[in-house]
């Protein structure tokens, strides 16, 4: 069982517009909801889920606006949570900000949107494409578009319209994976993980199969393939577009589908295993008697020399009473933002193996105890071209079109960072 109603609330708990899919839960119920939210933030204890008697409420917060489902079934909440961030996502895309006044804005395509992504209480028509088809934004044209409801919404293909041509048949696949990283005062790796999306803009016409191969350990090993372990990977949660057909990649790890027309996540995963930290960082904080500080700091590029690394940031902390500041870099530039308390060293262009220094000198004029504002770490934001961590590579793509036209698939790997942190002794 899904929801039996959705409400769209302001932060005071009014109601902005709703839609009762089932008729089982008293509507009146969402009254009930702000004081038990209020109730549960003053004890410390916030819950995505509360109960009022049998009446359940699932909620997640955007923007100024919260969103809640009402059941008083033993509904699946993952399904339920799912649909809520489903619905931010396809009123973001629709009214580029979800916020109050868009809502205000836009009552009657809201009420278009939740009548045709929700039917009884289970989810239905979720694409956004899709639904732009016959629902759009403009008020008189509402009824006369949704006369005629696209072949899309009833075929087993919900999510690609029939009909499509392109002059020149392309698919664009981004491999990227973004790096978490937390490296404790003493220079050792206290956690770390792999988060990978594999994304793709298609522009391909007609209906196209298309099958898309990854060095995947799994596979290797149903194959019979023994492989270089170290050219294979091994992915977990990993999670598919619906387009993806899930029995054939459980039988033979293929990853066969029609694609979306345009921009699509085809995947996401995770790899659970130790990483290296690609931008290594050393630094050295010294107080003097409470007048001046000095810092240095030191970053060291541990990736392969051919690689290069853009828009290296390097965000490291300072005491909220520091002033006249100056810099010395070996490369790049640093700047004070007092706003945050950081210095941001930003190195444009980072190659693998190289080294560089940066120092920097405060003035400290006042003599609070500095041990109250705690050590927040260094964190470093960075993004590789043409390079993934963990080894990944699309073997191949395959795409066949029942014209028979000639398809060109390109490939281009990027490896970022995610929540990449150092801390400090001083």
């Amino acid at each position: 069982m899904s929801a039996s109603a959705v409400f769209v609330l302001d932060l005071k708990g009014k109601v902005l517009i709703c839609r009762n899919y089932k008729g089982d839960v008293d509507m009146a119920e969402i009254d009930h909801f702000l004081p038990l939210l209020m109730q549960q933030e003053e004890e410390g204890l916030v819950c995505p889920v509360m109960s009022h008697g049998s009446v359940h409420f699932l909620w997640i917060k955007h923007s100024n606006l919260y969103l809640v489902a009402t059941t008083n079934k033993n509904s699946n909440a993952s399904l339920v949570y799912s649909f809520l961030y489903k619905l931010v996502e396809v009123f973001t895309e629709y009214f580029k900000e979800l916020e109050e006044e868009s809502i205000q804005d836009n009552f009657v395509v809201v009420y278009e949107l939740l009548d045709e992504l929700m039917d009884f209480g289970f989810p239905q028509t979720t694409d956004s494409k899709i639904l732009q088809e016959y629902i759009t934004q403009e008020g008189a044209k509402l009824e006369v578009a949704k006369s005629k409801v696209p072949t899309t919404v009833t075929n087993a293909v919900s999510w690609r319209s029939e009909g499509i041509k392109y002059k020149k048949n392309e698919v664009f696949i981004d491999v990227i994976e973004s790096i978490n990283v937390l490296v404790n005062a003493n220079g050792s790796v206290m956690s770390s993980d792999i988060v990978g999306s594999i994304k793709l803009k298609t522009m391909l016409s007609g209906m196209p199969e298309l099958r898309l191969g990854l060095n995947d350990r799994v596979l290797f090993a149903l194959t019979g393939c023994s492989g270089d372990k170290g050219k294979t990977v091994t992915m977990e949660d990993v999670k598919f577009h619906q387009c993806v057909r899930l029995s054939r990649f459980e039988s033979d790890r293929t990853i066969s589908f029609i694609p979306p027309d345009g921009e699509s996540e085809l995947m996401s995963y995770r790899i659970n295993t130790h990483v290296k930290p690609l931008i290594w960082i050393e630094s050295v904080i010294e107080k003097f008697s409470h007048s001046r500080v000095e810092i240095m700091v030191k970053a060291k590029g541990q990736f392969k020399k051919q690689s290069v690394a853009n828009n290296v940031e390097v965000r490291v902390p300072v005491p909220s009473d520091a002033d006249s500041p100056k810099f010395k870099t070996s490369t790049g530039h640093a700047k004070y933002v007092p706003e945050k308390n950081l210095v941001v060293w930003t190195i444009k262009s980072f190659p693998g193996g190289k080294e560089f220094l940066m120092r920097a000198h405060f003035g400290l004029p006042s003599v609070e105890n500095a041990e109250m504002e705690g050590k927040p770490p260094i964190t470093v934001n960075f993004e590789i071209p043409y390079f993934t961590v963990s080894g990944i590579q699309v073997r191949y793509m395959k795409i066949i079109e029942k014209s028979g036209y000639q398809a060109l698939p390109w490939v281009r790997y990027i490896t970022q960072s995610g929540d990449y942190q150092l801390r400090t002794n001083t």
